[in-house]
């Protein structure tokens, strides 16, 4: 008979934002901060780093960034994380991002302003919780 019970806390999931914009980003960590830690990078390739080495469970990207915009930086993370949930922000909602996201790697897309409880359903969904 095993009496064990595990005391140890589940791990906080990690959720990686890209966003150059500081309004954006607080309002993101102001949504996030209290189920996840959130981890910021503010362009594309610091973003692409940020997966490399923080390990994120999800990235947030925006598509228009500076240095390297969302596309390439989803394609890249995308190229050595296959299993990495990716979420696509855009402010522009131009027919045909969506699509143009999904093919450099996201598996879904948001408009901006975000929908909070759009935005914390597709999280749970793409982290299985």
């Amino acid at each position: 008979m095993n009496d064990h019970i595990s005391t140890k806390e589940p791990r906080v999931k990690k959720i990686l934002v890209v966003e150059d914009v500081e309004l954006n980003i607080d309002l993101m960590v102001q949504i996030l901060e209290e189920e996840y830690q959130v981890l910021v990078a503010k362009d594309g390739e610091e973003g692409v780093r940020a997966a490399r080495h923080q390990h994120p469970d999800l990235v947030l990207m925006d598509i228009s960034l500076p240095v390297m915009d969302g596309y390439e930086a989803a394609r890249l993370i995308r190229a050595e994380f296959p299993r990495l949930p990716i979420i696509g922000l855009s402010a522009h909602a131009m027919q045909g991002d969506a699509q143009k996201a999904i093919a450099a790697g996201c598996n879904d897309y948001l408009t901006k302003p975000v929908n909070e409880t759009l935005l914390l359903h597709m999280l749970r969904r793409l982290l299985g919780e």
